[in-house]
């Protein structure tokens, strides 16, 4: 076994994005008459709008249109276009990747124009171009494994040969269900509702690039 592909997470792990989504969020709720605060959305991190498309309708009471996880999606891609900033480290954790001689893929829940605001918005764009997959991509977003699983075919990589660097519940869930090595970005700690740990948890992007040169030592031995 070797590590051939690093693939990270978009939201939270190389965009600072999640507090306009969370506040984006609640604000939706709280206009449908559910009391959700930005601190409670922190809960639903990681979800597609389809995904919470039943969550609102169950605890608001009220069935919701069929656009409207298209029209909230709109809504929060006009927020990004005002700029979002990169997670602290992002760009030297991409180049030190690649220093390696490591691929790194980015495999996100959001849709590809939202992505493309954030990475134009932080001046990434060039670091991430022709490596991004988005869950509009397949089937099934995270916490199914479609969208890691997509990645790692797009290198060529068999996905016990993948390192997941993820924030999220269910982006955990997603790359243990893909079988592959996942290391958790939690600098405020692990996430609640995890349904299996993760292999290795980092608090900085800093410390990525020394353990995947552990990784790929073990693998070697």
């Amino acid at each position: 076994m070797t590590v051939r592909l690093v693939i990270f997470d978009c939201d939270g792990v190389l965009i600072d994005s999640e507090p306009v989504s969370r506040a984006l969020l609640a604000e939706e709720a709280q206009s449908l008459g559910w009391a959700l605060t930005e601190a409670g959305a922190h809960r639903f991190t990681g979800l597609t709008w389809s995904a919470l498309k039943p969550i609102f309708e169950a605890e608001t009471g009220r069935p919701l249109p069929a656009a409207w996880p298209a029209t909230v999606q709109e809504r929060l891609i006009g927020r990004m276009r005002t700029g979002v900033p990169a997670m602290q480290g992002a760009c030297a954790a991409l180049a030190s990747t690649a220093s390696m001689g490591l691929p790194y893929r980015i495999a996100s829940n959001s849709s590809h124009q939202e992505m493309a605001e954030k990475f134009g918005s932080t001046g990434m764009a060039e670091l991430v171009a022709g490596r991004v997959h988005s869950a509009r991509d397949v089937a099934c977003g995270k916490p199914a494994p479609d969208l890691f699983l997509a990645a790692c075919r797009a290198q060529g990589v068999p996905p016990a040969d993948c390192v997941v660097v993820e924030d999220s519940a269910p982006g955990i869930a997603a790359a243990h269900a893909a079988g592959m090595q996942v290391v958790a970005f939690a600098p405020a700690g692990l996430p609640p509702g995890l349904a299996a740990a993760p292999h290795h948890v980092v608090r900085s992007l800093d410390q990525l690039p020394a353990l995947f040169r552990t990784l790929m030592l073990e693998r070697a031995a």
